[in-house]
Order: structure tokens, then sequence, then C-alpha cells
């Protein structure tokens, strides 16, 4: 697994193994924020940085999708889009795992500095995945499609409360309303999401017939998107804000379009550049000619020098894919293939036969050492 520079292993931050159970990494992560937390070490930066670190680190083995990219490509593989967060600010911190380290544990402990922070955390809708396909051209020249994906909405019917209409969300008994409940672990306080409302502060006990209570429904939209030229195989586009909406007020998720490009019938595609193959005859070989070769914008001339060997690439420049970073475009390779026939007619049979007369009284010295060492093997000399 990579490792960027400056980073240390994920694992390792939180001192755990790659096969950790989710309940093992929230355990010692939390055994760790409450080390390292800014209350418990005033002055320290080392522990501030020490603490974001771990953070990071829950952030990404505690989400089931980023760990399996982290366990596959390291830290690449979660950096960037829906990636890694990289706290800057330990509040951010508080306001991304309130529940797991308790907003009101280090308050109680360490004199309250934090109180009051804030309220429960909107949470953020998730991401959703669409894919599209596309030709080669297409992909040269950039297009605009129409997007087909799924995602949830809010219930038009109980404006996404979840509660069936006459009837409305009840503070639950178990929290009181709170969202949180304060377990005691030794001289620790350690204030949990409560299990009963699951942080909500309130149950439903008559839930909407549309969407059963979840204040959601899953609807199918269509939304245009742009695809830029040079994309391949590979391309991820984000639209921003096209996922699910929050259940709860926050900013929606993202869609990410997954692109496929596919195969052309004449042209084969390395990267940014084009490899196509084109038949040529004996005698087009031997003598040279001018042929004609696709490419994307159309038909284009190309001389074939007299001796040309089967298999021998022209590169025709910047007639390949555009570099989506706008950094020009790659090549076109016309990589020649001798054609046998395989029929003649009367007369270029016997043309051959002359030529092939002609070859055996001008034998060059190349193929009469080839014919000699022939002999030599299968009549050895004594």
């Amino acid at each position: 697994m990579a490792t960027m520079a400056g980073k240390r292993d994920y694992y390792e931050v939180l001192s755990v193994g790659r096969g950790a159970s989710e309940q093992e990494i929230a355990s010692a992560y939390r055994k760790l924020a409450i080390k390292y937390h800014p209350d418990k070490n005033p002055g320290d930066e080392e522990a501030v940085q020490k603490f974001k670190e771990c953070a990071e680190a829950f952030e990404v083995l505690s989400d089931s999708d980023k760990r399996s990219r982290y366990d596959r490509f390291g830290h690449a593989g979660v950096d960037g889009a829906g990636g890694s967060p990289h706290f800057t600010d330990v509040n951010d911190i508080f306001q991304a795992f309130g529940d797991i380290l308790g907003e009101g544990m280090f308050g109680d402990l360490f004199g309250g500095g934090r109180g009051g922070r804030r309220g429960r955390r909107a949470r953020r809708g998730s991401d959703v995945r669409a894919d599209i396909t596309i030709d080669l051209l297409e992909a040269a020249r950039g297009c605009a499609k129409q997007l087909h994906y799924e995602r949830h909405e809010r219930c038009g019917s109980c404006q996404g409360t979840g509660a069936k209409s006459g009837s409305k969300r009840e503070t639950c008994k178990y929290c009181g309303g709170n969202g949180q409940v304060v377990q005691a672990t030794g001289i620790f306080r350690v204030q949990t999401t409560c299990p009963s409302c699951h942080g909500a502060g309130s149950v439903i006990r008559d839930p909407c017939l549309d969407c059963g209570g979840q204040g959601q429904v899953r609807r199918r939209v269509e939304r245009e998107v742009r695809i830029p030229q040079g994309v391949d195989g590979e391309t991820r586009l984000r639209l921003s804000g096209e996922g699910s909406h929050s259940v709860d007020g926050g900013p929606a998720g993202d869609c990410y379009c997954f692109i496929t490009v596919k195969e052309h019938a004449l042209f084969h595609r390395e990267g940014q550049h084009l490899i196509c193959q084109v038949p040529i005859t004996f005698a087009q070989a031997a003598l040279g000619a001018t042929i004609e070769v696709p490419t994307l914008e159309g038909r284009e001339e190309l001389a074939i020098a007299p001796g040309t060997q089967p298999g021998e690439v022209f590169k025709l420049r910047a007639r390949g894919m555009p570099d989506p970073r706008g950094r020009g475009k790659g090549d076109l390779l016309v990589q020649v293939a001798l054609e046998v026939p395989k029929s003649l007619t009367a007369r270029q049979e016997e043309l051959l036969r002359e030529l092939a007369e002609e070859e055996r009284s001008n034998v060059s010295a190349h193929r009469k050492s080839f014919f000699e060492k022939l002999k030599d093997y299968f009549v050895p000399e004594e």
C-alpha cells in the first residue's frame, strides 16, 4: 500500500490491525482522542497535531467505502473528492465526531471550556453514482449527455419529518430530547448517541405511509452533464450538490459520473495516442505509394517509402486524442500490415511467377547465406 510523504499509515496512527472491527477502531480512536485532547494538553501543539491526525485516520477507517479504497490504494485512494478531510481546526473535529467523543465529556472533565459549542450537527446527504457510455469521437470532441440516476429526496407528504400527516414527532423519553446519553467509564463520563432516537432527540409514533417514516423517498432524476474533450475510461466527473438530500437539513451529497468509452472499430487508444492498422499490398510496400488513412478529422494522405517492411509504424503528429488538461494532442500511429491476396487473376499469377523466377536468379547475400545454412542443417558436412 502506497504511503504519501509526510503521512503515517492510518492503522498505525490508531494502533489497530488491518483486520480491526468498526467497534475496535471507534474504541481506539476514543482513547487517543481523550489522550491528545487540547483541553487536556493546553499549549501543546504536538498534541493538537496528533489529535487531528487521529481524527483524520478515524474519518477514513470508520467509513467502509473509504476504508476499502485506502486498503487498495493507500492515501492516494482517499485524497481529493470524497476523501480524507484534512482537518485544520479542532472545532471541525468536534463537529464531525461529537457523537463519538461526546460533546459534554471534555467540558465536564476539563472545566467546560468548550461547553455549548454547538447543537446536533446536520448530516450531509449521501453521494450517488451514475454511469454513462460514450464513443471515441464523443470523447475526442467533448459532448453534452443526459444523465439518468436515482437519489433520495425529501418526502412531499410529510415534508421530511417522517411523521404521518396530522401527527408529529415526539420527544424521545430515553434521552429527554437531547439526542445524547452519558455513560460512566471509570473516572470518565462519555457522552454517546442515544440508541433509541439515534441522535434525533425525537421519535415517530405514527410514520408517514409514503416514506415509511424515513422522511425521504427515492426518485429518478435527469441532469445534463458536459463531457470535456479527451476523457478516458478512468475519468470520473463530480456534480456538486446533485446527490441525495440530507435527512436533517444539511447539504446535499454529490453525484459522481463514471465514464466508459466504447472501443472503436479502427482506432486503438494508448493514453492520448491512437493506433491504426492499415493494410498495404506487396507492390505498395516494395515500390512505395501514397495511401489514404483515417483520422479523427477525416481522411488524410500518407506517403509510404519504397522498401517499407510489414509492421512499420508511421507517426502523424497531433492527430490523436486531446489532453483533458489542455496540453495539446497525442499522435496517430499508423502501422502498416502486408495484405496477401487469397485469390489471384491469371495475369497477377503470371507476373508473380516471373518475379519468383527473377528472385531465384538474383538472390541477395543475406538470403543466400540463409539458404546455405538451411542446406547445412539438413545435409551435415562429413
